[in-house]
């Protein structure tokens, strides 16, 4: 999946994986798409519930060797 910005939040524990995503968020134009990799597990619930309050769309999540990648297009 093409995205915008990619941000590298791997090895953050909560809640600097959203901390870090907010302030990445603001550097986008609305509908481009930021790529997220974390390794924090929470990062899964703590995202979607993020982007959902905020107005934006998680596209999509996978996870590969116990790397979480989210791609959430800005709202």
């Amino acid at each position: 999946m093409n995205s915008d910005k990619v941000l590298d939040a791997k090895g953050l524990a909560c809640p600097m994986p959203i901390v870090r995503t907010k302030k990445a968020m603001t550097e986008l134009d609305s509908g481009q798409v930021l790529e997220i990799h974390a390794t924090d597990k929470g990062a899964k619930n703590d995202l979607a519930a993020w982007a959902k309050s905020g107005g934006h769309e998680l596209l999509s999540d996978t996870e590969e060797d116990g790397v979480l990648r989210f791609w959430i297009k800005k709202g």
